[in-house]
């Protein structure tokens, strides 16, 4: 510290105070900071004979102070034992958590809507207590309570508690979501013209269907009661809306729903869907493009699927250029053509019947070696079941031979215990079947309303589905949103909205730290800015990294210290709320 002299020009007096040197943790900024203000020097001549020789010496003792609070003398015991017990283990890593959950307003949000009701306790707090938990130890709603002394936080409030706040949580889902959304737009900025869409489900381990909990097509390939979820997410990979279905409801059938509830309620003008061949049936397409909708569309086509005018077109040379923009040829690892047309759709009416609509859109086929090769390694494995059930039937039934059987001739089931018959003809490898799936390796199409679009903005507007994809690995994987431990209807919507909080606040990380981490390495990193109690108030950090440096300079949280006392844990933490 040192006496600081300022000069006024309007007046001519002398302002004197004691500053300190200061570098900006995260910044890494050097700049001066007030620490104490003194007076005019005028002033002060009447109260001391030398006033800036006395507050020199000041500034040194203050200095000397300040160093001497900064070293401390630890009495270590080595034969001292742990307490019976013990989980002195804390982490700090969650601040990140809290700083984007406060800059968001949640706090906010959830404080307000309990304002007026009658609950013994804070319904924020526990929702805090909820998402940091579904992002650095997920699992039960129990799990997440007898955990929550892992944080500096004080948590009043019981596990019943939790339960009861989830009833209250499901019924603020709606508004909610357009809440966040606006905090979103508001603190990050939103891009809403183009606009992706997918639909997951998760399973549920009972045995019994209910309204929502119904049998449908698992991803996973599960018997088990589903329920869908259709997410909407921004081009910066933010997602922006979701929805719960009943597990019966197909994906196409989501569609128009969530989208609908995108475009009335978050003002987001004119959009372009982004979403992948199972969403693509006319009567979506005309939801987006017919009467006086003007919205547009990059949706995935099936090749296989196509009329054989399609598949032809697709299987001809004649247009295709590589890499170089030249005509392809049989070296080449990657080609590429489109075209222009006038396609038939078929639309439902609100009359109940089927009417046709031409719609004017541009297709997209690109074909590459690296798809080729991608798409046989993974019909490898259903090829080698394949001959395998040729050679002993005995050994498999309609359950483990799921996906190979289409490659097997003469084969039939048992209604009942879906055990294969034995019957009058040997199975047999479907070679024939084999040659035509291996005709439309490596070639994918696209089609698209947006006609003056180039074939290779095109292709990365696709190329932008992968994000959803990845979030529905991480909301499925690293926060674990399955299995759900909760049954009530409520209490199931409640952990899904944990789960999309929780999605955006580590998506936003991600965009903070200019998304050069996935969000596994972010939580995994939070993870272990952990400390332990070392002496009294004195906590020990034994963890840095790239990855906590980039998240601590991206949202002004210094987590470079080895040593932290409580109470500068406490200034971190209280920062981080602001």
């Amino acid at each position: 510290m040192y006496l600081k002299k300022n000069y006024n020009k309007e007046t001519g007096r002398i302002y004197l105070s004691i500053a300190q040197k200061y570098r900006h943790p995260v910044k890494k900024v050097s700049t001066d900071r007030n620490v104490k203000s003194l007076g005019y020097l005028d002033e002060l001549e009447k109260k001391y004979k030398d006033p800036i020789a006395h507050f020199r010496k000041v500034a040194k003792k203050m200095t000397e102070e300040d160093n001497a609070k900064k070293k401390i003398t630890l009495k270590i015991n080595m034969d001292e034992e742990l307490a019976g017990d013990s989980k002195g283990r804390k982490n700090l890593g969650y601040a990140a958590i809290l700083k984007i959950y406060h800059e968001l307003e949640l706090n906010d949000f959830f404080n307000n809507r309990a304002r007026n009701k009658s609950f013994k306790y804070n319904t924020n707090s526990i929702m805090i207590l909820l998402a940091v938990s579904r992002l650095l130890s997920p699992g039960s709603k129990k799990k997440a309570f007898l955990e929550k002394s892992r944080y500096f936080e004080r948590f009043s409030f019981t596990l019943v508690d939790i339960y009861r706040a989830l009833s209250h949580f499901a019924g603020l889902t709606k508004e909610f979501q357009e809440y966040l959304n606006l905090k979103v737009k508001e603190k990050y900025g939103r891009d809403t013209k183009t606009i992706y869409y997918d639909v997951t489900n998760f399973y549920f381990e009972i045995d019994k269907a209910d309204n929502l909990r119904k049998y449908g097509k698992s991803k996973e390939c599960r018997h088990n009661p589903i329920v869908q979820m259709g997410l909407a997410m921004d081009s910066g990979g933010i997602p922006i809306h979701y929805k719960l279905f009943p597990g019966n409801k197909l994906d196409k059938e989501t569609f128009r729903t969530v989208i609908g509830e995108v475009r009335r309620k978050y003002s987001t003008g004119r959009i372009i869907v982004v979403a992948d061949m199972g969403i693509i049936t006319g009567d979506n397409i005309y939801y987006l493009t017919g009467g006086k909708n003007r919205n547009g569309y990059v949706f995935s086509f099936s090749v296989k699927g196509g009329t054989d005018a399609f598949k032809e077109y697709v299987l001809d040379d004649t247009g295709y250029v590589g890499s170089d923009g030249r005509p392809a040829g049989e070296d080449d690892s990657f080609k590429i053509k489109s075209r222009r047309i006038a396609r038939d759709i078929n639309v439902s009416m609100k009359s109940g019947r089927t009417a046709k609509k031409t719609v004017y859109e541009k297709q997209v086929i690109f074909w590459s070696k690296k798809y080729v090769d991608k798409a046989r390694a993974e019909r490898g494995e259903l090829v080698k079941k394949a001959m395998e059930l040729v050679e002993d039937p005995v050994k498999y039934n309609r359950a483990t031979t799921y996906g190979a059987a289409k490659y097997v001739k003469n084969v039939q089931y048992d209604k009942k215990t879906g055990e294969i018959l034995k019957s009058g003809k040997s199975p047999r490898f479907d070679y024939d079947r084999l040659a035509e799936d291996e005709k439309y390796d490596g070639y994918y199409a696209i089609v698209t309303s947006e006609l003056k679009m180039t074939d290779g903005e095109i292709i990365d507007a696709y190329r932008g589905l992968w994000e959803i994809e990845e979030t529905f690995k991480v909301t499925k994987g690293t926060i674990e949103a399955r299995p759900v431990y909760v049954s009530r209807q409520d209490r199931i919507g409640a952990h899904f909205l944990t789960c999309f909080i929780s999605l955006v606040i580590i998506r936003l990380i991600g965009k903070k730290t200019g998304r050069k981490y996935s969000p596994e390495k972010i939580i995994e990193c939070l993870n272990s800015i952990s400390c332990s109690n070392e002496q009294d108030n004195l906590y020990l950090f034994d963890y840095r990294s790239r990855v906590s440096d980039a998240i601590g300079k991206a949202l002004g949280i210094d987590f470079t210290k080895k040593r932290l006392r409580q109470g500068e844990i406490k200034n971190i933490l209280a920062e981080s709320k602001k």
